[in-house]
């Protein structure tokens, strides 16, 4: 026995003595918060100090160097996500994440993304590129400073950014207007949108694929076309579908350029009342953007206040920052606050361009005037990607008039494109050379009511956003900010789907005037948006057909009436409200379903179901026995008929809930098969009661949402990696669905954990204009991005149960205090 004991003892000793390391490790990778630290660059002294809410506040005496300190800050509190973020923007996450992210690569890469950015900053003012400047050189400055460690992403990917940062190569310009553009390549997902139905529009007629994407509440489909006769005329799907290729070998390979970008959705809600619909007589504004959740979060917290100086307007600003940029995105000024969400307009259109039988390297362009064609080379750039293991891959970006080739990138739209015949081109308006985005940024944190405001946002391009706005004078309003473009009056697609990128009806005209995008100037007392269409039937323009059905805006609308004075207080019950119309809906189909099951445990969940108002409680049963019958009745409907392949390569893209409630409404046999809904739904209730049985047990009334429905806030790349992603992730049970104004959506095609909720609000925000310290913030995990740090995940349970922090810019009580020294 002795040999065990010692045996034991050096395990324990080797344990404790790991666990040692690590805490030393671990502390070494929190950012120094007190004392003094040189910061080469500056001007004057800087302090950065943290409240109790932990807002990090940055006093400077030159704008300058406020945007200096900010870049030095977001890297100190989120070094890997800067680290990987710029990769991503540059193409280069196979360098340390090997052949698992070459795709994701070649897209960026072929988007030309930084290529974009770098064109936009040759028109910016000088105060935007000394803002970019200031805040590279901040960054450059942590990175090549090696006394706060780096977090264990960098030791387990092998990444090392500290070499090029001491040269000052780490972070530039470019950088940051990069990822500007990637947020917009998130929220405007138009070309997913084609992609779907071009791929649909193989197996299915256009009217089964205006069924599976149905057109918005009361709108005719805007694509009058055939698609499916359209393209099978040109001949533009592979006449044999490719098989899948070898297997990544990878402990990676579960990635994909969603999982890599950092948001995702069209969501998010926002209202504003003025001073005769709020207890202080001055507006009250909120706004909670819904964003794909990750750990750390896309926001981070600051106040940046600094005098005029050497030409510079002075800074007040506080409020939401993006990690990567020096401004304050979502927030307020001394005078004025702002709000956005996704207006969701279609800014991305795919074009087919047509190769010549004897060159693929030139393509079609319109007919000459006689009816001759024409064409055109393709601009093509040869790029190496370094793989990790690999070695370096060359790729061919390939970019005709309309844009970059996407076909050309690896994965499911090449293989099914007949790749000798066409290749597919995106126009995208972000990418133009005029997008002022930055510059507008610029002007919003320094407005100081609605006029200036709304001066502001006219440079505001890409993505455009429905913004509310309000300020200390009592002023609201409301508009649509951004760049739409109008198409031809002949064009019969509309930008739903591929067009023929040689006939000229199908390219762009012009843009819709920003005196004329919507607006309202809050002459009703309130305004309130929700990613629902945003003008009336009678709007002379289009600019989308893809918005998210009205629950949200009609449930807020219900909400602001049924309050004749609202407060901080109200308008924080409105954001934690879990009602879902779309689940009441389909609530009779349910209890039907229920009545005529014969499954053993029917009796119990019928109990449960009688007792479900729709309200979409973490600790109730009911929504779980709603979504997990929702789920199978969507499998065995759209699932069936568009195939296995096909439906496991969209589902997850898009949730088909306007086309379930079309299939159910209409009692649709040619989705449900001869046997009719009834008997389809009745077997997807039979399903969903033996699949959550094995999660949850067979007692129906002991089921709970919140179980099945984390939010859970994913890492970049870790999730995917089982061994250790529970160590990066952040959890924590919620209500919600995807029509509550609390959302929570989920993503089913996530075998694992298939209904937990991973779109959510971002972050919360309620603006008191009658006391702008009053405002309140909160979001779903932490301000620091080392999870050895208590900061990792400490907003949770508060964002969780819709709780909130103080949004302040007085800074009489600091709990920490850090000056920055020239």
């Amino acid at each position: 026995m002795k040999w065990l004991n010692r045996a034991l003892l050096s395990v324990v000793m080797v344990l404790l003595l790991t666990g040692a390391v690590l805490a030393v490790y671990g502390r070494k990778t929190l950012p120094l918060m007190n004392g003094q630290l040189s910061l080469p660059g500056l001007k004057h002294p800087v302090l950065v100090t943290r409240d109790a809410s932990d807002v990090t506040h940055v006093e400077a005496q030159d704008p300058r160097d406020a945007w200096m300190a900010l870049g030095y800050v977001h890297a100190q509190e989120r070094p890997w996500q800067m680290a990987f973020n710029r990769r991503l923007m540059r193409g280069r996450l196979s360098e340390i994440l090997g052949p698992a992210t070459l795709p994701t690569d070649q897209t960026l890469l072929t988007l030309g993304v930084r290529r974009a950015a770098l064109a936009q900053l040759e028109g910016a003012s000088p105060e935007v590129v000394s803002a970019l400047e200031a805040y590279s050189a901040g960054v450059n400055a942590f990175f090549a400073d090696s006394r706060q460690a780096l977090p264990p992403e960098f030791l387990l990917t092998g990444d090392d950014p500290r070499p090029l940062a001491r040269e000052g190569l780490f972070w530039d310009v470019g950088d940051s207007a990069a990822w500007v553009l990637l947020m917009s390549l998130d929220l405007g997902k138009n070309w997913s949108d084609e992609l779907i139905r071009w791929r649909v529009a193989r197996d299915l007629d256009t009217s089964a694929v205006h069924e599976l994407l149905p057109p918005y509440d009361d709108e005719q489909p805007a694509s009058s076309a055939d698609l499916s006769a359209l393209y099978r005329e040109l001949g533009v799907y592979r006449a044999e579908r490719a098989t899948a290729g070898a297997a990544v070998p990878s402990t990676l390979a579960g990635l994909s350029m969603e999982e890599l970008i950092a948001s995702g959705g069209k969501g998010s809600n926002n209202w504003v009342v003025d001073g005769s619909r709020s207890t202080t007589g001055k507006p009250l504004l909120a706004n909670d953007p819904h964003l794909s959740i990750g750990a750390p979060a896309i926001w981070y917290f600051a106040h940046l206040r600094a005098p005029a100086v050497d030409g510079f307007d002075a800074l007040d600003v506080v409020g939401a920052s993006l990690p990567g940029t020096p401004y304050v995105v979502l927030g307020h000024t001394q005078g004025a606050a702002w709000g956005y969400t996704n207006t969701g307009p279609d800014t991305q259109d795919l074009y087919l361009e047509q190769l010549h039988p004897d060159d693929p390297d030139r393509y079609r362009l319109p007919d000459a005037p006689d009816g001759t064609p024409r064409w055109a080379s393709f601009e093509v750039e040869e790029v190496g990607i370094p793989v990790k293991g690999q070695g370096e891959v060359h790729y061919r970006v390939r970019r005709s008039r309309h844009g970059p080739v996407v076909s050309d990138v690896e994965g499911k739209t090449r293989d099914l494109l007949d790749t000798g015949r066409y290749a597919l081109a995106l126009r995208w308006s972000a990418l133009d050379a005029d997008n002022g985005t930055m510059q507008a940024f610029s002007a919003i944190n320094r407005a100081q009511s609605v006029p200036a405001l709304q001066a502001a946002f006219r440079d505001f391009h890409s993505p455009m956003q429905n913004v509310v706005m309000a300020d200390i004078h009592g002023r609201i309003a409301y508009k649509a900010a951004g760049r739409v473009p109008v198409r031809a009056d002949n064009n019969d697609i509309m930008g739903k789907a591929p067009a023929p990128g040689w006939l000229p009806q199908y390219d762009w005209v012009s843009w819709i005037p920003y005196e004329e995008t919507p607006q309202d100037d809050g002459a009703n007392g309130w305004i309130a948006t929700a990613n629902q269409r945003i003008h009336e039937l009678d709007y002379p323009y289009f600019i989308a057909q893809d918005w998210r059905p009205d629950y949200r805006k009609k449930r807020i609308d219900a909400l602001l009436g049924e309050t004749e004075k609202h407060s901080v207080e109200s308008f924080a019950r409105i954001q934690s409200d879990l009602l879902s119309a779309g689940a009441l809906k389909l609530m009779p189909f349910l209890r039907k379903a229920a009545g005529q099951s014969t499954h053993p445990m029917a009796p119990s969940a019928r109990e449960v179901i009688e007792r479900f108002d729709g309200v979409m409680n973490a600790d109730a049963a009911g929504p779980l026995v709603f979504h997990a019958w929702y789920d199978a009745f969507l499998r065995q409907t759209v699932g069936q008929r568009l195939g296995q392949d096909t439906f496991d390569a969209l589902y997850g893209k898009r949730l088909f809930s306007e086309a379930v409630e079309g299939i159910l409404l209409r009692a649709d046999d040619r989705w449900c098969g001869a046997g009719g809904c009834d008997a389809v739904s009745v077997a997807a209730f039979d399903e969903a009661m033996e699949r959550v049985a094995a999660w949850q047990g067979r007692d129906v009334s002991r089921w709970q949402w919140g179980r099945a429905h984390p939010a859970i806030s994913s890492h970049r790349p870790f999730s995917v990696v089982p061994a250790v992603a529970g160590l990066f992730e952040v959890a924590v049970p919620t209500g919600g669905d995807s029509h509550t104004v609390n959302v929570g959506e989920y993503r089913a095609h996530h075998d694992a954990m298939p209904f937990a909720s991973r779109l959510a609000p971002s972050l919360r925000a309620i603006y008191d204009l009658s006391d702008l310290n009053n405002s309140r913030f909160i979001y779903q995990t932490g301000q620091n991005g080392s999870v050895f740090s208590p900061r990792y995940a400490d907003m949770k349970h508060e964002w969780a149960d819709v709780r909130y922090r103080k949004l302040s810019t007085d800074t009489a009580a600091p709990r920490s205090k850090l000056i920055l020294t020239p």
